[in-house]
């Protein structure tokens, strides 16, 4: 396999000096913004789609829009004055990207309809070869993935789903072509997705039934337009922008206190929601099946000020029976009951304990990373794996938030992973893999500051959680301590070996 050398009038990159990276999303195109800025052009970006923007891409379902406020959900070193909302809709978020993308000139290097289907690492060039589904071939001496734990949509399994004669499709796969207007839609899902289109879809369809197993805690959205004359302020005054960003970091950051250090103080919090759904939802009866049995902060607390006045329409059924099966023209519940349906939208979110799917990704000894993480994902400090030399994780296990942007998150990752391309080069290493003692070490700490806070304590059942209790996906603590650990590469904690003989670079096959 040979890394592809179409450069666009570049020289040419050798194999062992260069590095591939997945994914055009905020992971993606930040280290590839990074690697620029320290004078590194020696990297590829694959994405498996057509366009740059990663879940801003693939998400553009009605209503879609970010539950961060814009100015903290953007690069620190690319601000955007010219967010026209305190929390930006998907469009705005995805034209932000592609302004990324161009204004650092990483089109060059960015392969579209490169689908991976399989990356293994060769011990003895110390270099990982890279298969798209095209048949493309890469090779690298570092591979970095930016894909996300949100990136593969989890749609289920229904008994009876394949003989449904009716439209069907994810909220992350939403068919635009497709008129809901005058149609009897089921909605299965009441997560993040699902509260933003349910009341974009309320307006045009004939009848909506809502699907749900477990009702959302959902607090008040402050969210407001941008005026011109605001965004002017911004444009002349960067350092206002900048001022009201860290307010904002602040003022998010002290919601760790109740996820992590002393969960009682959620009690106020679930006092507001409540207060929240009274006033939105006059009928008892409704507000009963909308009210959470749950420790308010165990799952993912939601924002919105139209989702349930969108439930108390006529022409809107929230149903709390569990599906039984899906027929030809409908679903029927397990209270035997059947409802005639034309559309199911599918509002389930993603596979967020299994991003990366069986047979992809092979460390040594060709050891898949699946079976590797059988207990769960852990990586060293959400980026790295023992068993798998110069593989880099932005996104990784253990880095999710329930309560800021995951923006500042990847810029602390890709300082993390720049520092260890950085070390690598100056001292001649071939390969680094975290020492696995270190990493099972690690995450012990981990776990156990995991089993305080109110995700794991809190009782309740979430995508956080795998089918063992353990929490793979969250951070447990405030983000600038994330910070403090990823700022320098810590090449003690690893094991290293020297570079082997250059490879030089081979035409890539077409």
């Amino acid at each position: 396999m040979a890394f592809d050398t179409r450069t666009n009038g570049r020289s040419p990159a050798r194999a062992d000096d260069s590095i591939l990276i997945v994914g055009t999303g905020f992971a993606g195109l930040g280290m590839g913004i990074a690697l620029k800025k320290a004078g590194i052009e020696s990297f590829t970006i694959l994405e498996r789609a057509d366009a740059v923007g990663g879940t801003w891409r693939d998400n553009h379902y009605p209503g879609c829009a970010c539950d961060v406020q814009s100015h903290l959900y953007s690069f620190s070193f690319e601000p955007n004055p010219d967010w026209t909302r305190m929390f930006a809709r998907q469009p705005e978020i995805r034209d932000y990207l592609e302004h990324c993308t161009d204004k650092y000139g990483l089109r060059p290097h960015i392969r579209f309809g490169a689908d991976i289907v399989e990356a293994r690492y060769d011990e003895s060039r110390q270099l990982w070869h890279v298969a798209t589904r095209d048949g493309r071939r890469f090779s690298a001496r570092i591979l970095v993935s930016g894909m996300g734990g949100l990136s593969a949509p989890m749609t289920p399994a229904l008994p009876g789903i394949e003989t449904f004669a009716g439209k069907s499709f994810h909220s992350a796969e939403w068919d635009h072509g497709y008129d809901l207007r005058g149609k009897r839609v089921a909605v299965v899902g009441t997560g993040a997705s699902a509260i933003q289109f349910v009341p974009q879809i309320q307006q045009q369809v004939a009848q909506l039934d809502l699907y749900q197993r477990t009702p959302p805690w959902i607090m008040s959205k402050p969210d407001r337009a941008i005026g011109t004359r605001e965004r002017s302020l911004y444009r002349r005054v960067p350092a206002l922008q900048t001022a009201y960003r860290n307010a904002l970091y602040w003022a998010l950051e002290s919601r760790v206190l109740g996820f992590v250090i002393s969960p009682r103080i959620m009690s106020l919090l679930e006092h507001q929601a409540r207060a929240h759904l009274r006033r939105q939802v006059p009928d008892p009866a409704l507000r009963a099946r909308l009210t959470p049995d749950f420790t308010f902060g165990c799952k993912r607390v939601l924002i919105s000020d139209d989702y349930y006045p969108a439930l108390t329409q006529a022409n809107v059924d929230v149903i709390t029976d569990g599906i039984a099966e899906v027929r030809e023209h409908g679903i029927v519940t397990r209270d035997g009951r059947e409802r005639p349906v034309d559309c199911i939208i599918f509002g389930t979110g993603f596979k967020a304990q299994d991003p990366i799917p069986r047979g992809t990704i092979f460390g040594r000894d060709g050891v898949d990373l699946t079976d590797h993480w059988r207990d769960g994902p852990e990586a060293y400090k959400g980026t790295t794996v023992s068993g798998f030399p110069n593989l880099f994780m932005i996104v990784g296990p253990n880095t999710g938030l329930g309560h800021s942007s995951m923006v500042y998150m990847i810029e602390s990752q890709i300082a993390y992973v720049l520092d260890a391309i950085r070390t690598m080069r100056a001292r001649g290493w071939g390969a680094v893999d975290v020492d696995p003692q270190r990493l099972a070490r690690y995450n012990r700490g981990l776990q156990a500051a995991l089993g305080k806070a109110i995700w794991t304590a809190g009782g309740c059942k979430s995508w956080y959680l795998n089918d063992n209790g353990r929490n793979t996906t969250l951070w447990p603590g405030f983000t600038f301590a994330f910070r403090r650990q990823t700022r320098r590469f810590d090449a003690t904690h690893y094991r290293t070996e020297a570079a082997a003989t250059a490879t030089p670079a081979q035409p890539a096959s077409a």
